[in-house]
């Protein structure tokens, strides 16, 4: 167990319960909601004892938000490109072919420890974390938090829709120089725009390469909206037909952009990896 903040009561005006008066007294818990699941999880100590929602609260209490132990990852030891990288997060290059995470070991969560430095942040997190994910055939670029502070301010920007993400696409067919689409995916609205960098003939077919941009982040977001658009990609063997007449590489999409705010300097970080070698063979 590792205290990260502690607060001790002043005088109190009125009786009150912990559920009210702790919100917004930890820094890495400003909201309610992120106050009650830090205690649903007991990670909030009331006088050292486990504290409860409805306890009250009196003068010289303290209160502490607590980090319990958790058991460390298997490592699983895949050499990653790491992008950017500082005590407080890092960005890699998730090769296509292995999940973000779940239940398997060799997965890119399990990777982390093998490729990143240990963050010396007194809310530095058991095992980094992946605050997003890509699909297991997608590479590209990936965030991954070191703190918790992080952690809490990436995925409210996430959230308010700050970080700002671009893929390359390679799909079936003569698309639009540009498009817009915007559909509901699992009854949540999803929004995909994207700009056609170039059409060309290869056989039998005509074939398109597409900058697209997600305005939001839902499950297969990307593939669903351009196969219901009739431009499946290219090696889709859930939203297209599967084939792939250049080099059977898989899914011919990848993350290759990120514009974000640090979540904690607030510096803006513009950061590129260069589009994927099977792009360019197929392309030529």
């Amino acid at each position: 167990m590792k205290i990260i903040e502690s607060h001790m009561v002043p005088a109190v005006a009125t009786k009150i319960r912990l559920q009210e008066y702790a919100v917004g007294i930890f820094k890495m818990l400003p909201s309610k909601s992120g106050l009650k699941k830090a205690i649903k999880k007991e990670q909030i100590l009331l006088n050292g004892k486990i504290a409860q929602t409805s306890d009250w609260i009196e003068e010289h209490q303290q209160i502490d938000y607590i980090q319990k132990e958790e058991k460390q990852l298997k490592v699983f030891q895949l050499k990653l490109e790491v992008v950017f990288e500082d005590d407080y997060l890092a960005v890699i290059n998730k090769p296509a072919g292995y999940p973000t995470s779940g239940n398997y070991f060799k997965t890119i969560e399990h990777a982390l420890h093998f490729n990143l430095k240990p963050s010396s942040q007194p809310d530095a997190l058991p095992n980094p974390v992946p605050v997003h994910r890509l699909d297991n055939p997608t590479s590209g670029l990936l965030i991954i938090a070191k703190t918790k502070t992080a952690q809490l301010q990436l995925h409210q920007d996430f959230e308010e829709k700050k970080i700002q993400k671009t893929y390359i696409a390679l799909v079936t067919g003569e698309t639009p120089l540009k498009a817009s689409i915007q559909t509901k995916i699992e009854d949540k609205e999803a929004s995909t725009t994207y700009r056609t960098l170039r059409s060309f003939q290869y056989k039998e077919g005509i074939y398109s390469v597409l900058e697209v941009a997600p305005k939001t982040g839902r499950t297969h977001q990307i593939r669903r909206h351009l196969s219901s658009s009739g431009f499946p990609i290219v090696g889709d063997k859930l939203y297209g037909s599967g084939e792939d007449p250049f080099s059977k590489k898989g899914l011919y999409l990848a993350a290759i952009g990120l514009e974000l705010r640090h979540p904690i300097d607030k510096t803006l970080l513009k950061l590129k990896v260069e589009i994927p070698s099977k792009f360019s063979r197929a392309i030529s």
